[in-house]
């Protein structure tokens, strides 16, 4: 039971269409479930993979993954965050998303250190 993406002309829309079978998408003509019109064009949907704990790992080692990281501006820390964060693949939670944000809008990290008081505290539980 295949379901397509398509981009309606009708209606400006990205839309996914559902067929019963193989066969049916190849012969059936598909129709916007939005606008119900016929000037639909199949697009090429994008593919996700899952990748192991190990290879996020190694990516998150990886040295060419401080590319464009200036430690001096915190926007740029924010992205690198951000970037991070997703190569971890699980949630970082609300301190680091809390971080993340006020470092996107400029805020320099020792201010927001100063103010979390916490974050410190736990990167010296962390190295012992």
């Amino acid at each position: 039971m295949p379901i397509y993406e398509y981009g309606c002309y009708d209606c400006r829309k990205k839309v996914s269409v559902f067929f019963r079978s193989f066969a049916a998408a190849q012969t059936e003509q598909a129709i916007c479930p939005r606008c119900k019109g016929d000037n639909i064009k199949r697009l090429i949907s994008k593919v996700a993979f899952i990748r192991s704990e190990e290879s996020r790992m190694e990516s998150l080692a990886d040295p060419s993954s401080l590319a464009g990281l200036d430690e001096n501006d915190p926007k740029s820390m924010a992205k690198w965050l951000r970037k991070m964060g997703k190569e971890a693949g699980e949630d970082m939670g609300d301190e680091f998303d809390e971080v993340v944000g006020r470092l996107e809008s400029g805020e320099d990290p020792e201010s927001i250190e100063k103010s979390m008081p916490g974050l410190a505290g736990a990167a010296d539980d962390w190295n012992g």
